[in-house]
């Protein structure tokens, strides 16, 4: 540690252009898609939260991940819009640091968070007489706090296991972000170690996430296909199938990215699939899981009302 503190006092980020006019557009692009995806995950929380008809394991579980998202894209975004606006690439290693942790943080759960809204979905629709018993209060407040707990381990371990290693070559991160393979990639050390701890754990929680998912769904969709109304199929499909896309996109790009061995090159397509699994995933769940449910929209609906009256 002593020789990363003496040979690097702060990192350069990847920026997305050099051309002034560009950065400033891509800043506002940022801006946009960040006060989008944080509004949508904020509306899902407090309409979820003020709406007693939504205080059901479901809704549980989804305002949790709201706050995961909208805790997500503030982690990335914000710093990646003001570093395009003034054109100041540096971030602090303590910055760094922080910034890792809570993008390992967050994408763990997240992704743990998915996992077990397959499970309710599953006995909800496989397993309904038994729902209440198997998905209670209780249970679900423990499935979170299991996810959180978890993710605190898993990206504490990992964060410390990065920052061990020496950065005495180049302080410059082929990235918009800070993250592990990242740093791999410009460390002086010998990282054996540190790619196949981070090979081993994406390869076992990722892939036994996406199978377990996997499974679930299936299940769920030979139920969906007994059902006699044509009409109740097809409400099934359409919020199922924009759930698996985007967590196979999650899964996938995040994947690529961290199974990749460390090098000395970097692409741009590093960059792109970055922007696949942090900001995306965030952005866009707030949109399949209101747009297309019904009951959350008639809920937000009465909300807002309630505070329009309020203001008159």
């Amino acid at each position: 540690m002593s020789n990363f503190t003496t040979a690097v006092t702060e990192f350069l980020l990847m920026g997305f252009s050099d051309t002034r006019e560009l950065q400033i557009l891509y800043s506002l692009l940022f801006f946009l898609i960040y006060s989008a995806g944080l509004m949508g995950n904020l509306l899902i929380v407090i309409v979820t939260t003020i709406d007693s008809r939504l205080h059901t394991p479901m809704y549980f579980f989804l305002r949790n991940l709201s706050i995961v998202d909208a805790c997500f894209i503030s982690v990335t975004i914000p710093q990646a819009s003001i570093n395009s606006l003034v054109n100041n690439r540096a971030i602090s290693v303590s910055g760094c640091a922080a910034q890792i942790f809570l993008v390992i943080l967050m994408a763990y759960v997240e992704l743990t968070l998915l996992t077990v809204m397959a499970r309710d979905r599953y006995v909800a629709i496989c397993h309904p007489l038994l729902y209440p018993v198997i998905m209670s209060p209780q249970v679900c407040v423990q499935m979170t706090l299991t996810c959180l707990f978890t993710g605190l381990l898993y990206a504490g371990f990992h964060t410390g296991y990065t920052f061990q290693l020496s950065f005495c070559q180049s302080n410059v991160i082929h990235q918009f972000f800070c993250d592990i393979p990242s740093l791999l990639k410009i460390s002086c050390s010998e990282t054996f170690s540190n790619t196949l701890s981070l090979l081993g754990s994406v390869l076992v929680i990722g892939v036994g996430c996406f199978v377990f998912i996997t499974a679930s769904y299936i299940s769920i969709f030979s139920t969906v296909l007994k059902f006699p109304v044509k009409e109740d199929q097809r409400k099934a499909f359409s919020t199922c199938v924009p759930y698996i896309i985007v967590v196979s996109l999650f899964l996938i790009s995040i994947s690529y990215v961290h199974l990749q061995p460390p090098s000395d090159s970097w692409s741009l397509k590093d960059i792109i699939l970055s922007i696949f699994y942090s900001i995306i995933p965030p952005f866009l769940n707030p949109i399949i899981y209101s747009l297309r449910n019904q009951q959350l929209k008639e809920a937000a609906r009465i909300v807002l009302n309630r505070k329009l009256c309020l203001k008159e």
